[in-house]
């Protein structure tokens, strides 16, 4: 059985984004949903003056005429210029690259960032794609078939659980 307390993951990943970004002028992006909630608590807590960056990459994705749109699809919204800037995309579990792969093609048409960094709550391997984080909370090892989801209770703390599933990344 993996262990994953989200609370202690999430610390360890918070002090590498801290040692990643150190003083920089970074924006903050997530990827929806688990993505922008860890962006909104490391803004919080690193005190980043800029809005969190919200994008949805569902229209972005490669197999979206295979699975059709779902039926939570939310507008992405970036309220920051991003031609320039540094970005650091955050989600929540790094598998096979493509969900990675879609936002940085959306965060493109946006305009051209100076940089992009990756930072992952769990890496979970699989890659598909020659997509690597540079921040990581926690790699696991997991079969195909078992799935990574994380959830957020009321009092804003993370949980973390494995499920079975087609697809999780």
């Amino acid at each position: 059985m993996i262990e994953l307390n989200a609370e202690a993951i999430y610390r360890d990943f918070a002090a590498r984004v801290i040692d990643l970004v150190g003083r920089r002028d970074v924006r903050l992006v997530g990827i929806h949903t688990g993505g922008v909630w860890l962006a909104e608590r490391l803004r919080a807590e690193l005190k980043i003056e800029h809005p969190v960056g919200v994008l949805d990459v569902s229209f972005y994705r490669d197999d979206f005429a295979q699975g059709g749109l779902a039926p939570d699809v939310r507008p992405s919204r970036i309220p920051f210029e991003v031609a320039g800037r540094d970005l650091l995309l955050i989600d929540d579990v790094l598998y096979t690259g493509r969900t990675t792969r879609a936002a940085m093609n959306e965060l493109f048409d946006y305009g051209r960032p100076a940089r992009i960094d990756l930072a992952v709550l769990i890496d979970r391997g699989g890659r598909e794609l020659p997509i690597a984080a540079q921040v990581v909370g926690r790699t696991i090892e997991l079969p195909p078939d078992v799935g990574v989801a994380l959830t957020r209770d009321d009092d804003l703390g993370f949980h973390l659980t494995l499920e079975q599933s087609q697809n999780d990344d």
